[in-house]
């Protein structure tokens, strides 16, 4: 089924049973709705979504802003609209605090606009004490909900329409998944596709699994047939997301690996690169490697979270490999695919980590060379269990040894980004660049910046762009006359 004009939705009887035909029902009435108050108004209805967090909430965001697109709501950057969403995030405590600073803020802004409306969806919200906190201090939110019924929007409005109370709708998990809702994209030339829900890992650090729920893959047919459209719409390029990419499709009725699914999309016409995250190193396994190896579309660059170097603490963590294990991997991926650009994640000051816990941590990095890595500084987070662990680390070791182990990546990273100067390349023009309008913006396979002379005629297009120099981070290019017609 393909995403349904409003205008010839039937809303004069019940709705329907169908989820997705049920929630277009939805949609159909509250266009209506929205024509007549944009008409007593004298101007549209606006609406502002605030995303926190990470690559899967700037996805489910999209669907939001594609839902009240839909329903004729214009799309403003400016809090001062007539409903303004927030999509949260709960990784780390201040990510909540955050989000309360704000509510205030808003609270000031819906005294001066009564009818203004303010929801709260995302991964804060599965929180038992987060939704307990709202309802009983910020009454004058309109509507919660959490990551699994975002489908739901278009009748959660209604409701709450109906009701003039605040409405709390809250699932602890979720089987369905509903396809062919409305998304607007960021971008006209790359989108995030979701290929799975959930996480099973259970790192003792990670909130995710208890807020996200368990893993649940798509069937691969909805996935290729949501490419197929956008590649028909002129994305080249995708990334694909999921908690645990690797673990997709082991709940399929008929099991199919991440490799499996790769070389699927691999086929997709018009389709030019294909990016994806997060892998978990306990379930890379060869066959993926040799995907990625023989691969022509899948980009130069694998992220690939360590988290820690000592295999004590990574116990700890239930990450479910040691150092050992991790550092063979690697070897694995350079032999296969070696001009590949590896990229990591690294927590500082796990509880219990010791000096030498840390300076193992430092081998890996020395050892694997990552072209760049993002660095956290260990946060208690309140519902996991690395947070009842004793021995929490002072905050000025963590802070020394945060310090020299980003000294210690820039270093690396500073040798490896220049490896490619003086070579032609392919670059994704991006954007229109933000400091110097007569240069273009655009990025490598392998996730590095390249700034250019170059019109904006070139965005979302793949160009050569010949590498005159390296600045530290990213590159300096001159457009190869002629490869502006790429694609």
């Amino acid at each position: 089924m393909q995403e349904m004009n409003l205008e010839h939705i039937d809303i004069s009887g019940k709705p329907p049973i169908e989820e997705i035909e049920k929630q277009y029902y939805y949609m159909a009435i509250l266009k209506k709705w929205v024509e007549k108050k944009s008409k007593e108004l004298g101007r549209p209805l606006t609406c502002c979504t605030v995303t926190f967090g990470c690559q899967m909430n700037a996805r489910d965001s999209e669907k939001i802003v594609g839902i009240f697109e839909k329903i004729g709501y214009q799309m403003v950057e400016d809090e001062h609209a007539d409903f303004v969403i927030f999509n949260t995030c709960t990784v780390r405590e201040n990510a909540n605090l955050k989000v309360y600073g704000r509510l205030g803020y808003l609270k000031k802004l819906k005294e001066q606009n009564p009818h203004m409306m303010i929801a709260l969806c995302g991964c804060m919200m599965q929180e038992d004490a987060v939704v307990e906190k709202i309802r009983q201090s910020y009454r004058f939110v309109d509507i919660i909900f959490g990551t699994h019924n975002i489908f739901k929007l278009a009748e959660l409005i209604h409701t709450r329409l109906e009701s003039k109370s605040m409405i709390i709708d809250i699932w602890k998990d979720a089987v369905e998944i509903v396809e062919d809702l409305p998304s607007e994209r960021k971008y006209s030339f790359k989108a995030g596709v979701n290929i799975m829900f959930g996480c099973n890992n259970f790192c003792t650090y990670c909130i995710v699994p208890y807020v996200r729920g368990r893993e649940r893959s798509r069937n691969p047919k909805d996935i290729i047939r949501e490419i197929e459209a956008l590649t028909a719409d002129g994305v080249v390029e995708i990334m694909l997301l999921g908690q645990n990419v690797n673990s997709y499709g082991k709940n399929l009725e008929v099991p199919m690996t991440f490799a499996q699914l790769l070389e699927e999309i691999e086929k997709v016409d018009g389709l030019e690169r294909i990016r994806f995250m997060t892998p978990h190193p306990k379930d890379l396994s060869d066959e993926l490697i040799e995907v990625m190896s023989k691969s022509k579309k899948i980009c130069n660059h694998l992220h690939l979270p360590v988290q820690s170097g000592s295999s004590r603490i990574l116990k700890m963590m239930n990450r479910h490999y040691t150092k050992e294990q991790y550092l063979e991997l690697v070897d694995k991926i350079k032999e296969k695919v070696p001009n590949i650009s590896l990229t990591t994640d690294i927590i500082v000051g796990f509880p219990g980590e010791t000096e030498e816990d840390f300076l193992e941590t430092m081998d890996v990095v020395k050892k694997v060379r990552y072209d760049s890595a993002y660095t956290f500084i260990y946060s208690k987070r309140t519902g996991t269990p690395a947070a009842q662990m004793e021995e929490q680390v002072g905050e000025d070791v963590i802070k020394n040894r945060f310090d020299r182990l980003l000294k210690e990546i820039q270093s690396i990273s500073a040798e490896l980004v220049g490896r490619d100067a003086g070579t032609i390349q392919k670059v994704l023009v991006e954007e229109v660049n933000s400091q110097n309008h007569a240069l273009m913006t655009g990025r490598l396979s392998n996730n590095i910046l390249v700034h250019f002379e170059g019109n904006k005629d070139l965005i979302g297009r793949i160009a050569e762009v010949k590498l005159t120099e390296c600045k530290g981070f990213y590159y300096m290019g001159k457009l190869v006359e002629g490869s502006d017609s790429t694609i």
